[in-house]
C-alpha cells in the first residue's frame, strides 16, 4: 500500500507541477526588422513569436513609445490573413516584447527564390492578400511596404498571413497611403509571375496596370482592385445596370400594349 500511495503521490505531483512560462526561445534572424529582433519561443507550452528592440535601441524613449504604439495599433485587429497580437510584456533575456501567434512556413520571397510557387500561391495572392489589405485600408492602418519578405504561407495547409502590419491608425488614409498598396501589390504580383514561369495573362495586365508609371491609370481603390481581377469594372456594371432597365421598359410597354 506504501508503494502505490507514493506513485499516486508522485502522479499527484507531476500533474499539478506548474508549466514553466517561458522555453525553447530562439533568435530568428533571418526574420529580423529595421528596428526589430525577432524570436520564437513556448509560452506556457505554446508556441508563439516575439518581437523586441534590437538591444541598441531598448534603452530609446523615443524607440520605446514606437514598440508601444505598434502594440496599441495591432492589438484590435482581427483577419484571418493577418498575423495577430496577444500581448506585449517583458521576457527574461529577451526584454520587452510584443507576443504574436507563432507563424510556421515559408515567405513568398522563398517561394520565388527557390521556384517552388504553385498556383496555389498565386491564388491566395488573389483572394486572401486582397482581402488583407481591404482589411488594413478599412480601419485605416499605417505600414511599411508589403513585400514579399513579409507575405508568409503557413505549413502543410499554406494559408496567406501578412506579417508587421501597423504602425499607426489614422482617422483617414491619405490616397497616397491607397496607392502605394495597391502599386506594391502590382510588384509582388509581377515578380510572383515572372519568376514562377505561371501563365496568367489576365492577371499580368491586373498587375500592370498596379505599377502603371501614371498613377491615374491605376486603381484606386482595393475594392477596385478586387473587380480588375474578377475581371469586372464600373463600366460593364453601369451598362448591365442600363440593359436591364431597358429591358424592364420593353416589358413594360408590351404589357401596356396589351392590355
Amino acid at each position: 500500500m506504501a508503494s502505490e500511495d507514493s506513485k499516486y503521490s508522485s502522479q499527484t505531483l507531476a500533474e499539478t507541477a506548474p508549466v514553466e512560462r517561458w522555453t525553447e526561445l530562439e533568435h530568428l534572424t533571418e526574420w529580423d526588422e529595421e528596428y526589430y529582433n525577432v524570436y520564437t519561443g513556448k509560452k506556457f507550452g505554446k508556441w508563439v513569436m516575439l518581437k523586441t528592440l534590437r538591444p541598441e535601441l531598448k534603452d530609446d524613449p523615443q524607440y520605446q513609445a514606437m514598440i508601444e504604439k505598434e502594440f496599441d495599433v495591432r492589438y484590435n485587429l482581427a483577419h484571418p490573413n493577418i498575423i495577430m497580437i496577444n500581448d506585449f510584456e517583458d521576457v527574461p533575456g529577451v526584454g520587452r516584447c510584443i507576443i504574436t501567434d507563432d507563424v510556421y512556413g515559408l515567405s513568398l520571397r522563398k517561394l520565388i527564390d527557390s521556384g517552388k510557387v504553385t498556383q496555389h500561391h498565386i491564388d491566395q495572392l488573389k483572394h486572401q492578400m486582397v482581402s488583407a489589405l481591404q482589411y488594413i485600408q478599412t480601419n485605416h492602418i499605417v505600414h511599411h511596404p508589403i513585400k514579399p519578405e513579409r507575405v508568409i504561407f503557413t505549413e502543410n495547409i499554406e494559408n496567406l498571413k501578412l506579417i508587421d502590419v501597423g504602425f499607426e491608425q489614422k482617422p483617414n488614409l491619405e490616397p497616397q497611403d491607397v496607392d502605394d498598396d495597391i502599386y506594391n501589390y502590382g510588384l509582388i504580383l509581377r515578380e510572383t509571375l515572372d519568376r514562377s514561369g505561371i501563365q496568367d495573362p489576365h492577371l499580368r495586365r491586373v498587375a500592370d496596370r498596379c505599377i502603371d508609371p501614371d498613377p491615374a491609370k491605376r486603381p484606386h481603390t482595393v475594392e477596385s482592385l478586387r473587380m480588375a481581377i474578377e475581371g469586372r469594372s464600373p463600366r460593364n456594371i453601369y451598362m448591365a445596370i442600363i440593359a436591364f432597365l431597358a429591358l424592364m421598359v420593353g416589358i413594360l410597354a408590351i404589357l401596356m400594349l396589351t392590355r
